[in-house]
């Protein structure tokens, strides 16, 4: 794994993960896949990424299925949660995590091409989402390990608390968010894609 560069796919607890970064002997990777589904939380109330089920999860059960070495290669970080940029929701309290959701900032500005500049200017046309015809849209699409495309999860809220920012599945970005459990499928539940992103060890 030593020689691995950005934009190289690795393996790692047996799925393939994408390199968006690297940083001396770590690098930060995002499941290639939507590895499963999943709401952002197990109540309909106003939550934040620090005290969400999804959040639970990912470094709980989720973390535990890899291999007492892989987990020796899982780097704990601080998070920083932004409030929303174009609502104000709070985005609560700096987190510890080990596996996480990437951020709008990183979803947006860093890992997938440079769309900041619909991120901090609204216009007076765009109220839930980005222009459909942003350039990054495609860099951004996912699929389901079945080969469906879905749309997934950030970590940031939403326009209000029951919500959460969400990249739809053309790969625009969900400002407003979807919300946190009640959905509008057949069973009830928001079940949006789970993308675990984490900084492991490459030396």
């Amino acid at each position: 794994m030593a020689d691995i560069e950005v934009g190289a796919l690795l393996r790692f607890g047996g799925h393939d993960w994408r390199v968006l970064d690297i940083d001396g002997d770590r690098a930060l990777v995002i499941a290639e896949h939507i590895l499963e589904q999943r709401p952002y939380h197990d109540a309909y109330t106003d939550i934040t990424w620090a005290d969400c089920a999804l959040r639970r999860y990912l470094n709980g059960a989720f973390c535990e299925r890899f291999s007492a070495a892989e987990r020796q290669r899982i780097v704990p970080v601080v998070n920083k949660n932004l409030d929303n940029q174009w609502y104000g929701t709070a985005g609560g309290a700096d987190t510890e995590d080990r596996v996480f959701l990437l951020s709008i900032e990183e979803a947006v500005c860093r890992y997938f091409g440079d769309s900041s500049a619909r991120l901090y200017d609204q216009g007076r046309k765009r109220r839930y989402w980005f222009e459909r015809k942003d350039a990054n849209n495609g860099r951004r699409t996912a699929r389901l390990l079945s080969g469906g495309i879905w749309w997934w999860w950030l970590r940031s809220p939403g326009r209000v608390g029951v919500k959460a920012v969400y990249i739809h599945g053309d790969g625009n970005i969900g400002i407003q968010g979807n919300n946190i459990l009640i959905g509008n499928l057949a069973d009830g539940w928001c079940t949006g894609g789970v993308r675990p992103a984490m900084w492991v060890k490459v030396e």
